[in-house]
């Protein structure tokens, strides 16, 4: 959001009269335009899913997933996801609106997946260099991701291993409560909801928000981009996974990322290489597994992480192979 972007360039350069060239200012400016990005979104996006859950009879539309059509919303969700404009911290306020909706966890899961790896900016700009085949393949590639990480999440019943975010919602009745038909509330009572829904949530998660982005922005700053040709150009399978494990902490958007991955391929870096560095740097980070620790117990978040890194590398190497 090019909002953010003017934000941070002001508060960086102009009030902080920090040098551009320096990484300690790189790292400063990343941190600022993400911090304030997520926030922005975290209020918006967890008001209004708030809003909409206090107006509409969310325990008919959480039935109708979890039936015969459970298939079909893997797919929405992860066609859902491939046409939100989000990084992977960006998606986390949707995620946490429809699991606090108790939506099934496999289908919020397939749209998490889905939604960060495949970026309209990115696809254009990638599929510019690499062409329109590229481009379908990016696209059925991260769809696919999204339905079987779905899928895999609903068939180990993870629903164990997650921890309820925010108050369900107290202030009306709902079906679960037997006898009961959801309560009509007024648009004052819903914007109360909505308000009491957003404070418990970002009370819960500010801090981590903080930690995460700080940790990603030092190293967003300080790791050179020889570093990833020097260590990673040669090939070999073993650069495909270590792309992945090296692009976590190095969180950024799809559109910030596109340019250092052109430079990469300039440099000779194999495409499936580049691409699995470019999904790990958009679609994990430090940030989203901190504010996804209040809402998944360690084991459900080793699960995403190991489910992340194996969706990555076999993109990598897929990739690899064919172009």
């Amino acid at each position: 959001m090019h909002i953010f972007t003017l934000l941070a360039d002001f508060l960086t350069y102009s009030v902080m009269k920090m040098d551009s060239t320096t990484s300690l200012a790189s790292a400063v400016h990343f941190f600022i335009e993400d911090t304030t990005k997520i926030f922005f979104l975290l209020f918006i996006m967890i008001y209004i899913i708030a809003l909409l859950r206090a107006a509409v009879d969310t325990d008919r539309i959480r039935d109708y997933l979890k039936g015969k059509n459970r298939g079909i919303a893997y797919i929405l969700a992860a066609l859902f996801g491939s046409v939100t404009p989000f990084c992977s911290c960006s998606s986390i306020p949707l995620f946490l609106g429809f699991t606090s909706a108790r939506i099934p966890l496999g289908i919020t899961m397939a749209f998490l997946i889905t939604s960060p790896m495949i970026n309209e900016v990115a696809l254009i700009l990638l599929g510019s260099i690499l062409g329109v085949k590229f481009m379908i393949f990016y696209v059925v590639t991260g769809l696919t991701a999204g339905i079987l990480g779905g899928f895999f999440i609903d068939a180990i019943k993870a629903e164990k291993y997650l921890t309820p975010l925010g108050q369900q919602a107290k202030n009306f009745k709902t079906r679960d409560e037997p006898g009961m038909a959801p309560q009509k509330l007024s648009l004052k009572d819903r914007h109360v909801f909505a308000k009491d829904e957003v404070k418990s949530i970002v009370n819960r998660v500010w801090k981590w928000i903080f930690i995460g982005v700080g940790l990603g922005s030092a190293l967003h700053g300080y790791v050179p981009e020889h570093f990833i040709t020097d260590n990673l150009g040669k090939g070999n399978w073993w650069t495909v996974p270590g792309a992945v494990l090296l692009g976590i902490p190095l969180y950024t958007s799809a559109s910030a990322v596109v340019p250092v991955a052109e430079t990469l391929l300039a440099k000779g870096l194999p495409v499936g290489t580049t691409l699995a560095f470019m999904m790990s740097t958009v679609a994990a980070s430090f940030p989203e597994f901190m504010m996804l620790k209040q809402v998944m117990k360690p084991r459900l978040l080793l699960i995403f992480f190991i489910m992340l890194l194996v969706f990555f590398t076999s993109a990598g190497w897929l990739f690899n192979a064919f172009y």
